[in-house]
């Protein structure tokens, strides 16, 4: 057989634009494009094709979500021509609280271990999908990934990547606290307890059973039945606060999109506890100033940048839980504050710091049906593998998502019992005079928000089409004047950038920087995808 290394690239390649008529998958891993098609082939709809490759991902990327992962979706239906917002977030347990996590001895939340783990809002966002506007059942929809689990998928390159790196730390909060990561290693490890590598058969039984379970419950077990009991006993047992009643009232939340107009279109994204409003704030902003005609320039660089920092700085201080947030959300995007904003941004690097708007590791999948239903979906560990704590016999694996609280007690994202955290995953949609234009998103933490507005104005600004728009260089602000840009980036761009106070790194590693998929309607009523270059994406067209 020859000998190769699956991580060696010597040479420049290229995508195109993928198109379809009847529909289309997209997703980060080959195989769960594939399943979102076959339901797509086989009757079913984008909202169907969507639980189906959700319910896979786990599997097939368990370095980015998993059974114990939160979930938003936004979903398009094309008969009502109207968006819906789903927020499947869950909530911290009821025994845990800011002054609790202070007296262990931490200023700020961990990520390792049971303090950051929260009620997993992703399977009752399945069923919840599934219930509103499916038309095949669960046990239709999870068959593809319980065969799948059950034979093995082979791992691919980019998720190797990350399951090596988070192996390192998740092993180093094993040795400090074996009790609530034993688990996990016996999950996620080989036998000689190394990492799966590239090309390795990834088999799990246990995962196939819960999918059964689940299917068979409508995801009722895992909330209010024995799957819930096995999370909770093994809680107590390691010095977790779950109780069965955190699990018992969850239920997701049905919401209303936030929008801002961009050049003509209309941008959509969940409203906080996630931080898609960033996107349009940061948008409201380039809104009002003129972008240079080629978008591969310093001045472009320079003003999307600032108004990225100028729209986190907000952001990072005023988006909690809807129910704790002192700040309207519409405060935040009022064209006077965007105005207000706007005016900060000069020739030089600032460094941002909130205003006063109340004076006035993730996978992203998308899909898209005959029919002209469209969703785009967001399902999320958080850091990798999450907080490194599995259910023992379940294939649930826990998120960190309440990592993101603060400790602060005049936060209004300061941790508290049932209490939302602040999230970062966002999916996106973009609409034209009321119409669909189709689902995109860029996954990534806090990569998330930036690559939205670059992708949008990637695409209004500069016309690109879908696969361009993703494998155009990307720049990431990190912090004061802090900013990482691509090796692609040309290095006068980078000297320029420098010249006017930005800290300019080069990033190594290009999966930093975000991986996302877009789905674009034509004119002429066909489908136009692009996927990402900086992972294993994959489109899957009919």
């Amino acid at each position: 057989m020859p000998q190769f290394d699956p991580h060696k690239y010597a040479y420049p390649s290229r995508r195109n634009v993928v198109y379809a008529r009847r529909g289309m998958a997209c997703t980060s891993v080959p195989l769960g494009s594939q399943i979102g098609l076959e339901i797509l082939k086989a009757g079913g709809n984008a909202m169907d094709a969507a639980v189906a490759m959700a319910a896979a991902m786990p599997l097939l990327e368990p370095t980015g979500n998993g059974l114990g992962s939160d979930a938003f979706a936004l979903v398009w239906v094309e008969k009502e021509k109207k968006l819906y917002g789903l927020n499947a977030s869950g909530v911290a347990p009821a025994a845990i609280s800011a002054h609790l996590v202070r007296d262990l001895g931490f200023d700020q939340m961990p990520k390792e271990g049971w303090i950051p783990t929260m009620v997993p809002g992703a399977p009752g966002g399945w069923a919840e999908l599934n219930r509103r506007f499916g038309t095949k059942s669960l046990p239709e929809l999870f068959a593809p990934a319980i065969s799948y689990a059950r034979e093995g998928v082979p791992v691919t390159v980019n998720v190797s990547k990350q399951w090596a790196k988070d192996a390192r730390r998740l092993q180093g909060a094993a040795e400090k606290n074996p009790a609530p990561h034993a688990y996990w290693q016996k999950s996620f490890l080989k036998e000689d307890g190394s990492p799966y590598q590239a090309g390795d058969l990834f088999q799990w039984e246990e995962y196939a059973q819960t999918l059964e379970e689940l299917a068979a419950t409508s995801c009722e077990s895992y909330y209010r039945g024995p799957l819930m009991e096995r999370i909770v006993a093994f809680s107590q047992e390691t010095g977790g606060y779950f109780s069965q009643e955190d699990f018992r009232g969850y239920h997701p939340e049905w919401v209303e999109p936030i929008t801002a107009d961009y050049r003509g279109y209309t941008v959509c994204e969940i409203p906080p506890n996630g931080h898609g409003i960033t996107v349009l704030m940061a948008l409201n902003i380039l809104n009002g100033l003129t972008l240079s005609q080629e978008r591969d320039c310093a001045d472009t660089y320079h003003k999307i940048l600032e108004a990225i920092k100028l729209a986190f700085a907000d952001t990072k201080t005023y988006v909690a839980d809807p129910q704790y947030m002192k700040t309207k959300t519409a405060d935040l995007l009022s064209p006077e504050y965007a105005a207000k904003r706007r005016a900060l941004i000069t020739g030089q690097a600032l460094t941002p710091e909130a205003g006063d708007p109340s004076c006035g590791g993730t996978i992203y999948l998308c899909t898209a049906d005959r029919e002209g239903n469209m969703v785009s979906y967001i399902q999320s560990n958080y850091t990798t593998f999450g907080a490194g704590v599995a259910i023992p016999g379940t294939g649930i694996s826990l998120q960190n998502r309440g990592a993101n609280f603060s400790l602060d007690e005049g936060s209004d994202n300061c941790l508290a019992g049932g209490k939302k955290s602040y999230h970062t995953i966002i999916p996106g949609f973009l609409m034209k005079d009321g119409d669909a234009v189709g689902p995109f998103g860029v996954m990534g933490a806090f990569m998330q928000p930036q690559g939205h507005v670059q992708v949008i104005v990637n695409t209004i600004d500069y016309h690109m089409n879908p696969q361009e728009a993703l494998d155009a260089p990307r720049m990431q602000w990190i912090g004061g004047t802090q900013i990482q840009l691509e090796r692609e980036v040309p290095a006068h761009i980078a000297q320029a950038l420098a010249a006017m106070g930005h800290q300019v790194e080069i990033s190594n590693s290009n999966i930093d920087m975000g991986r996302g998929q877009i789905i674009w309607r034509t004119e002429n009523g066909l489908l136009a995808g692009g996927t990402e270059p900086r992972c294993d994406g994959t489109i899957a067209a009919w």
